[in-house]
Formats: structure tokens, C-alpha cells, sequence
């Protein structure tokens, strides 16, 4: 933790979200931190929306192949990452969604 910062040293992270609220008010509304332990990081994230992270991530003009997929909760959830940078700020954009168990068919059903 960075014990004595102060508000304005979380100005990089926050002038990058002012900026995509005037330049991107239109996109879905992400979950947003900006948080003392990683100052110069804006983080988005979409929980159960992984339509808004790719709206967000066209915006953003991150190439598909840019994003890192992955899977947590045992394999439940998928999860894409991808960072850029934006007016002096590490943007990190996350999406998590439920993978739908698989269908049980014929004698396992």
C-alpha cells in the first residue's frame, strides 16, 4: 500500500477517465477502480457482460489478438484481459462470464 499519497497522485488514472467519459459517454458502463496500490493503473471490468468489454475494447482500438483468455472458479468462468495505455495510464479492461455447463445428453441424462 502507498501510505501519503494523495489524491492528486491518482491524477493520471483519472484524467484517463475523464477523458473516456467525454469521448466515450455512449459505451456500456463498466465497473471502475483506481485504487493507491497501482497509481498509475484505470481499471474497467465487466462482470457477466462480455459485450461490453468487446464494445469497449473496439473503442479502444485493442486488436482481438491483444486480448488474453483465460478461465477461473474451475474452469466457470471465462475471463478476458487486455491492457493499453491511455494519456499516461496502464488501462487495464477485464470481462468475466459464466461458462453454461454442458448439456447432459443421451444415457448420462
Amino acid at each position: 500500500m502507498n501510505e501519503g499519497l494523495t489524491l492528486d497522485d491518482l491524477s493520471v488514472p483519472l484524467r484517463a477517465l475523464r477523458l473516456l467519459a467525454v469521448d466515450f459517454g455512449h459505451q456500456p458502463a463498466p465497473w471502475v477502480r483506481v485504487d493507491t496500490v497501482y497509481p498509475d493503473r484505470l481499471e474497467l471490468s465487466f462482470h457477466g457482460d462480455l459485450a461490453g468489454f468487446e464494445a469497449w475494447r473496439e473503442a479502444l482500438g485493442i486488436a482481438p489478438d491483444a486480448v488474453v483468455h483465460a478461465t477461473q472458479g474451475g474452469g466457470r468462468t471465462r475471463v478476458l484481459e487486455a491492457t493499453a495505455e491511455l494519456a499516461g495510464a496502464v488501462l487495464t479492461l477485464t470481462g468475466f462470464a459464466e461458462i453454461p455447463a454442458p448439456e447432459l445428453t443421451g444415457a448420462a441424462a
